[in-house]
């Protein structure tokens, strides 16, 4: 029996990561991209879905290395029928941050210098209060952490669940407006068209348009929408 729910999450505290950099401005995306939302809701290491890692694969509070592990990671939520859609912006607002940072030659050591020339840099995070909507799919149901922590600075953010029923699984030609990874739908459905959203580590698509797809039209409240059936994360 497949179980959709509907997360929303709200930022408690200013939002950063470098989607894109422009120069000495590092700017943020109003996008959640789903590798890091895996992380965040706990779905990669937690005991209650069995998808821990090996010990040298594993880490909570300290990464001992900088090499992205997201095959071994996220390849066992396959196997445990949980898919996390990346998460795209309801309401949002950008604050812009000047920093500043001196040259640190004299901390090396042999290494003199008499000159102490600041720089600079700028970063655009998305504010407290912006709101997000990612869509959680699982096989059995499964209960989601109520604060979370995102970003660089590991920001506070809520999330409130709500469990969509009114849905029905169909086949044929639909348009999926939230954003998703394209890895993880083009594998099982004809993709037409598609908008891109550049970001690391990989891409996102919006504005999906797919022909003769298996998809869920789900009814929420007035509006209806669709999302594509059998996304799995995938790194071929």
């Amino acid at each position: 029996m497949t179980h959709i729910y509907r997360c929303t999450i709200e930022l408690h505290d200013n939002l950063y990561y470098a989607t894109r950099e422009i120069g000495r401005l590092y700017e943020t995306e109003p996008i959640l991209h789903n590798y890091a939302l895996c992380y965040a809701l706990g779905l990669v290491d937690s005991d209650r879905y069995s998808t821990r890692v090996s010990e040298e694969h594993e880490y909570r509070y300290f990464c001992p290395e900088q090499i992205p592990k997201y095959e071994q990671h996220l390849i066992p939520l396959n196997q445990q029928g949980i898919y996390v859609t990346p998460a795209k912006a309801v309401r949002h607002a950008a604050v812009l941050h000047t920093w500043k940072y001196a040259n640190n030659n004299y901390h090396v050591k042999m290494e003199k210098t008499q000159k102490n020339i600041p720089s600079f840099g700028r970063a655009k995070e998305i504010a407290a209060e912006s709101l997000f909507e990612c869509f959680v799919i699982s096989n059995q149901p499964i209960v989601l952490p109520k604060w979370i922590r995102l970003g660089k600075w590991m920001s506070k953010a809520e999330v409130t669940v709500e469990e969509l029923n009114d849905f029905t699984t169909m086949t044929k030609d639909f348009i999926c407006e939230h954003p998703l990874n394209p890895l993880d739908v083009m594998f099982s459905q004809q993709v037409v068209s598609y908008d891109t959203l550049n970001m690391p580590p990989v891409s996102l698509i919006r504005n999906v348009r797919v022909m003769h797809g298996s998809h869920y039209r789900i009814k929420s409240g007035k509006d209806s929408f669709s999302l594509p059936a059998n996304m799995q994360y995938r790194f071929s």
